[in-house]
């Protein structure tokens, strides 16, 4: 007999649990497979909320406890592990470290699988594609509250911008940004708001105040509040005029995201194209390398895959891409004493091409 699939999690934190169930929860549960039959295990506070949506047989607590056992998660996995008939579990790699030594001195056999346990994630259905659309929608929901108060301000005679009579503030336009997530239907976090030399840093998330004609990095991440998916998206503006350098780096970049979805495809290279695009930004005068200790160009990856994690596997560039993989395409450039630029949309990869799920116009400048 094959090991039974095991998972403890909270399906809130951990994009598996919430894969294989689709019941959002704060707080750890266990969930199994055995025989192709999946099973949750829930508390009283739980069982009747997961019963409408949860996919699997659920049991309650009660009924899995060995009898003379205390209730605690390492007795609830040995009366599993009777019930299936079983001493032998297969765990995902972010299964918890003490528990697994708990079950191992238990003489349960735990192992833990070295490849994804749910590979079929990486390839979007229909659905996912559709529930991955309305967390974009929600992300430009957002991203155009932050473009309309930047349309709203006004620079003041030191060149730093004002609106509704106070500073414009990158926490401030965050606010706004994040509230307007709110009332779309999502939830936001870490929105990153990065103007001037802050935008050199792609994971800034930005402080204190913004100011006209720098570029300013608005990079917008939520995640939706029904169907859990992540929304991502980046543009980058100027309030006034951009400088004929910021300009250039702007096009450039623009021009770069263009060439690299022009090649996506099933098959595709993911480091033959992001190495080619690094190429292509160097011969355009835009080098990626160390001034002064510190990295200029483009040293992030092109994009990473997108869905229940906002980080999902795979990478841009861990080898071929394939039909069914929402990914990020991101490129950018960064060099202090012009400013950051970063533009990003949400692809899925096809077989003769990708569609670009992100509908948001791309503008350098805002008067």
């Amino acid at each position: 007999m094959k090991p039974v699939r095991l998972m403890y999690a909270a399906s809130g934190h951990d994009a598996d649990m919430l894969y294989a169930t689709r019941f959002y929860a704060d707080d750890p549960f266990l969930w199994w497979e055995v025989r192709g039959r999946r099973h949750l295990a829930l508390s009283p506070l739980e069982i009747d909320r997961a019963r409408p949506v949860a996919q699997g047989r659920l049991h309650g607590l009660a009924e899995l406890l060995p009898k003379g056992r205390k209730s605690s998660t390492t007795a609830l996995i040995a009366g599993v592990a009777h019930t299936c008939r079983t001493r032998s579990f297969l765990v995902p790699e972010q299964f918890p470290a003490g528990l697994l030594e708990q079950l191992r001195a238990e003489k349960l056999r735990v192992k833990v699988s070295r490849e994804p346990f749910f590979p079929e994630r990486m390839r979007k259905t229909k659905e996912e594609v559709a529930a991955l659309t309305a967390a974009l929608r929600v992300a430009e929901t957002g991203l155009r509250r932050g473009m309309d108060v930047l349309r709203a301000s006004r620079a003041n005679r030191r060149g730093g911008l004002v609106w509704q009579k106070a500073p414009l503030t990158s926490e401030r336009l965050r606010a706004e940004m994040d509230s307007a997530v709110l009332h779309a239907g999502g939830s936001p976090a870490n929105t990153i708001v990065a103007g001037g030399e802050q935008g050199c840093d792609p994971h800034e998330r930005g402080h204190g105040p913004l100011r006209a004609n720098e570029a300013i990095v608005l990079d917008i991440f939520p995640r939706h509040a029904r169907n859990f998916y992540y929304g991502d998206l980046t543009r980058t503006v100027v309030k006034g005029r951009a400088s004929e350098a910021l300009r250039a780096q702007y096009a450039t970049v623009q021009q770069g995201k263009r060439w690299v979805m022009s090649k996506m495809r099933a098959g595709a290279d993911g480091l033959a194209l992001q190495k080619e695009l690094i190429e292509r930004f160097k011969r355009a005068g835009f080098p990626t390398e160390q001034r002064d200790g510190r990295w200029v160009g483009m040293f992030h990856g092109v994009g990473h895959g997108l869905g229940l994690d906002l980080h999902e596997t795979p990478r841009f560039a861990a080898g071929k891409l394939f039909a069914g993989l929402s990914i990020t395409v991101e490129p950018g450039l960064y060099y202090p004493g012009v400013g950051g630029v970063r533009i990003e949309d949400v692809v899925i990869v096809g077989k003769s091409g990708v569609k670009n799920l992100t509908m948001f116009e791309e503008q350098l400048e805002i008067r």
